[in-house]
């Protein structure tokens, strides 16, 4: 099964559960991003 490549103009969003402000794509969340939630660790934090 081939990955799916990120560029620059594509990368999927989600939006920070804390602050509720979009945070895209990042290449250190590339094994973890389903499970990402915060778009910081101030954010992750505050919870």
């Amino acid at each position: 099964m081939k990955k799916a490549k990120f560029r620059k103009g594509n990368l999927p969003e989600k939006t920070c559960l804390a602050c509720g402000r979009p945070f895209a794509w990042r290449k250190k969340w590339e094994r973890d991003w389903d499970n990402v939630r915060y778009c910081s660790d101030r954010c992750r934090k505050k919870r």
